[in-house]
């Protein structure tokens, strides 16, 4: 067996397992570098938005509770159970009341 501090270097096994363990440094660091990336361009892109109206025309005295939209509409509910359907150009399509 051979001393560690003699210059006779490592083993093929342990040479083999170095380099190994050095590539998937590597390889990590340039994931991680990757991931944060990927999320700095992410998080700085602009938003993708609904295509809605700047303005929609609420019936008097209805507040928003929720919204939801489609492919060439979007669905309207007031907090007082007001189901409102508009086109994207704004019009009402359709009006219900939820019981």
């Amino acid at each position: 067996m051979t001393d560690p501090e003699e210059p006779g270097g490592l083993p093929p096994e342990l040479t083999w397992l170095k380099w190994l363990v050095i590539t998937l440094a590597g390889v990590m660091i340039a994931g991680f570098i990757l991931l944060i990336t990927v999320l700095v361009v992410r998080l700085n892109a602009p938003p993708r938005g609904l295509p809605l109206p700047e303005e929609i025309a609420l019936p008097e005295g209805e507040t928003v509770e929720a919204v939801t939209a489609g492919p060439g509409w979007y669905i309207v509910v007031t907090r007082s159970g007001l189901v409102l359907a508009y086109d994207l150009g704004g019009q009402e399509l359709q009006r219900m009341t939820l019981r």
